[in-house]
């Protein structure tokens, strides 16, 4: 595993056990999408972070929040040790869920029920292709999510609209196979009008080559990049035990998770 990709997840971790709350196998399965976005494909810079033409990210599934902040803090936008010190607690800013209002650029969107962040996404890239802004909008879903009737909804809209300046990840790390089995996600996503990609969600080379083969495609349809990851990819004891879906660890076992993010 990269270096950037081992210190990514010992972060999240990190805040993770500060806040004694975190999702991390669903984290740690899009870390190395999140962090491709924004430190090679995305029109993105701190100093651009409310610039009305920069590209922007949305966490629709948001239970995955923490994947963003180790992010903004490599790219110099926020600061660990501001992070670390108020995450979780009474009225912060830094939650696991991200609320908007508490922010003036870098965090785009409120996360909080599964199936928003895609219609919200879809709204914005709708509004900029009207605008003929340059943005380029990304917003980021679980496999799972596709079990809400507005991501459908969501799709058909930005067909319909021809929104090519949209691009929808899905997290595939298999999450929906323990709910549904909703079939062939990339045939589905082509009836619905889309380009889809399919890729290695943690080659960080790969990802980056889709990207921007991507960024340069404007054929009238939406793009989707299905990723293909393992729920707490980078530990072996969260791969191995789904207790790690929703559980923060203590400080013994912050130790053990850090050591096998290093070793792999």
């Amino acid at each position: 595993m990269q270096q950037i990709s081992k210190t990514l997840r010992k972060e999240a971790l990190y805040l993770s056990h500060k806040c004694q709350d975190g999702n991390l196998q669903s984290v740690f399965s899009c870390l190395d999408t999140v962090f491709v976005l924004y430190d090679k494909i995305m029109n993105w810079t701190p100093q651009k972070a409310q610039d009305e033409d920069r590209d922007i990210f949305i966490v629709s599934k948001g239970q995955a929040t923490l994947a963003l902040y180790p992010v903004l803090i490599e790219k110099g936008y926020f600061k660990m040790n501001e992070i670390a010190h108020e995450i979780g607690k009474f009225d912060s800013r830094y939650c696991i869920q991200t609320d908007l209002t508490k922010f003036e650029g870098g965090v785009e969107n409120n996360t909080g029920s599964l199936g928003h962040g895609l219609p919200f996404a879809v709204g914005i890239a709708n509004a900029n292709k009207i605008k003929k802004s340059p943005s380029e909008v990304y917003v980021l879903c679980g496999d799972g999510e596709f079990c809400e009737g507005t991501m459908w909804e969501s799709c058909i809209f930005a067909s319909a609209k021809k929104l090519d300046n949209l691009t929808v990840i899905i997290d595939d790390n298999n999450s929906v196979g323990a709910m549904v089995d909703i079939g062939d996600m990339q045939r589905k996503l082509e009836a619905f009008g889309f380009d889809v990609d399919v890729v290695n969600g943690h080659n960080l080379d790969e990802l980056e080559k889709c990207f921007k083969a991507l960024k340069t495609k404007k054929n009238g349809k939406p793009k989707a990049v299905i990723t293909k990851t393992i729920r707490g990819y980078g530990s072996k004891t969260m791969i191995e035990n789904d207790i790690w879906f929703h559980k923060s660890p203590n400080k013994e076992e912050l130790e053990i998770l850090t050591r096998e993010v290093e070793a792999l």
